[in-house]
């Protein structure tokens, strides 16, 4: 049984981390929103059981994803802020990956999961088919689709997606521990837990704890039904097994208690049809976002289930089954449902990397074909609209990024150039390596479309990543609004939402306070579509319009620059 040569998986793993990280500014919204909370923090300007910027709080109640990015910035006081924040992240992003191999690694251990023994012998070794199938359910973690934007922002998202990853791995890992080697996924789930609930999603916390202590409880009565291997009944034994259900309870309880103490528990069920849209409507949207969000796990995480469909108690599929039942559940239910759905991908991961031994080869062949078609025309694009940026040549593309980024000037750069370059020949490798019909390899179905996806995302992060950083930023709006106005005044806003706020202080180095009757600022700074119901808030024969600022990509992002043409009240003469 072939493994995935350890230093291809490295390679795969830091061409798909890395890139998305580097060299860009904060985008909107939640990761520049995210930025802020983190930097008020670690100014001091922010109580750290509530983040806030400029008396805004986050979307997501969180605390922990905040606290982790204000740490690193006040622990690298030399770095630049934007890129001290990145790193717990990055941190947080391998750590997904190398939780969800081990989960899949362990749950592969199960003797339900193993292949069928030949008569003769010379059946896989159950520890290489294990890392076999570990290194599929990496390869088809990487593939998804949904994965790579919002696992490379700093956002409570990314936070959720490492600690339920790391609750999978405890749970998947438990029955492989003794006494005394317990100890790791016990603090792999205490730690995962608690993570969870202070990155906002304590009842998913709950819910994943109680049902990992119903799963393991399901192994316990019927998982020793069939014929185990003799390694497997040495380090499991029903005493370990009920230890182990209680620990789960017990920090499922210790956690839910936490969320109680800190007043975490939030109402945030939103059926489909409540918020005014038509169900029909919802439904389509909610199928669309599944479909391609999961891709390329998801029809054979189907295939699993129907493989396996006598066996849906066993761990290696009740678990991951369970995991990514909860994860849908709060996409259906919920407003965040992308960043709901992410949560699943662990999880559906495992159960596709459970279906490739099962599979026939004309299947594959299909998969080959589809993805070798889809990534390489996705490729192909991506390269001739960066030629066309940098000679204008096909004219059409050069015209579409002018129309979609007015005032965008493209230049060539060597350090982005060749990270593109050398992984678009590793691709053309690869394609090569995979024609060659590697038969042996339980993963080889899965390393085009994780292949695939790396370099597309790679090529973005490189060849587009000028253009995406300007379009996706607020750091070209913010610099003319700080053109506009003296240095070093400090500027009354209105209406802005906390994603712009943060820019503007970052990226404008403005001083922000929020517009109240009494003027104290020369400057005040309104979001268009709050305009109507400034009167309600600011003494409007105070200020005179001065600009209309725009964000280059979306003419619709407007802010509305003032300048007050009043002295404030305190220093205004008083009459004699």
């Amino acid at each position: 049984m072939r493994r995935l040569p350890r230093l291809v998986l490295l390679l795969f793993c830091l061409a798909y981390v890395l890139p998305g990280f580097f060299g860009r500014a904060p985008w909107k919204n939640e990761d520049i929103a995210g930025f802020g909370m983190m930097r008020e923090l670690a100014n001091g300007a922010s109580d750290w059981m509530a983040p806030q910027i400029m008396g805004q709080a986050s979307s997501f109640d969180a605390l922990a994803p905040y606290w982790l990015g204000a740490l690193a910035i006040k622990a690298l006081p030399w770095m630049d802020q934007a890129m001290a924040v990145r790193l717990p992240f990055i941190a947080l992003l391998a750590l997904t990956l190398l939780a969800s191999w081990y989960a899949v690694y362990y749950l592969a251990r199960s003797p339900q999961a193993q292949p069928v023994a030949f008569a003769f012998g010379g059946e896989a070794n159950p520890a290489d088919y294990a890392r076999a199938i570990a290194d599929a359910g990496l390869l088809a973690l990487i593939a998804c689709l949904g994965l790579a934007q919002l696992s490379h922002e700093t956002t409570p998202a990314l936070a959720q997606l490492g600690f339920t990853a790391l609750i999978f791995y405890a749970m998947a890992s438990s029955p492989y521990r003794n006494a005394t080697t317990i100890l790791g996924p016990a603090l792999g789930l205490l730690i995962g837990l608690a993570g969870l609930t202070l990155s906002g999603a304590p009842t998913l916390a709950l819910l994943l704890g109680s049902g990992g202590a119903v799963v393991e409880w399901m192994h316990l009565k019927w998982g020793h039904t069939r014929k185990s291997f003799d390694e497997y009944e040495s380090q499991t034994s029903s005493r370990q097994s009920w230890a182990w259900i209680v620990l789960i309870v017990s920090l499922t309880l210790l956690i839910a208690i936490l969320a109680h103490t800190l007043n975490l528990w939030r109402w945030r069920i939103e059926l489909p049809g409540e918020n005014g849209l038509p169900l029909t409507g919802e439904w389509k949207k909610m199928g669309r976002l599944l479909l391609w969000f999961t891709w390329p796990a998801w029809p054979l995480a189907l295939w699993t289930l129907w493989r396996w469909r006598r066996q849906l108690s066993s761990r290696h599929v009740a678990l991951p089954l369970w995991f990514v039942a909860v994860s849908v559940g709060a996409t259906l239910t919920t407003t965040a449902s992308d960043r709901s759905l992410l949560l699943s991908l662990p999880a559906l991961a495992a159960l596709a990397a459970f279906a490739l031994p099962t599979f026939k080869r004309s299947a594959a062949s299909l998969i080959d074909w589809f993805t070798l078609l889809f990534f390489t025309g996705c490729a192909t694009i991506i390269w001739v609209v960066w030629i066309a940026m940098q000679t204008g040549i096909p004219q059409q593309p050069a015209a579409n990024v002018a129309k979609l980024a007015p005032g965008f000037e493209p230049s060539f750069s060597l350090k982005l150039f060749l990270p593109a370059l050398i992984a678009t020949l590793a691709w053309t490798w690869l394609v090569k390596w995979r024609a060659s019909a590697q038969r042996a390899a339980i993963w080889k179905s899965l390393v085009l479309p994780a292949g695939g996806a790396t370099l597309c995302w790679l090529l973005l992060m490189t060849l587009w990543l000028p253009l995406l950083d300007y379009a996706r930023s607020y750091a070209p709006l913010s610099r003319k609004v700080a053109s506009l106005v003296e240095q070093q005044s400090c500027v009354e806003i209105y209406g802005l939402p906390s994603a712009t706020a943060a820019a503007l202080q970052y990226h404008g180095k403005l001083e922000l306070k929020q517009a109240t009757n009494t003027a104290v600022c020369p400057y005040l700074l309104v979001n268009a579509a709050s305009q109507n119901s400034l009167g309600n808030t600011v003494n409007l024969p105070d200020w005179a319009f001065q600009a209309t600022v725009s964000r280059p990509a979306d003419s619709s992002d407007k802010l509305l620059l003032f300048k007050r043409v009043s002295l404030p009240a305190q220093t205004r003469p008083q009459p004699k």
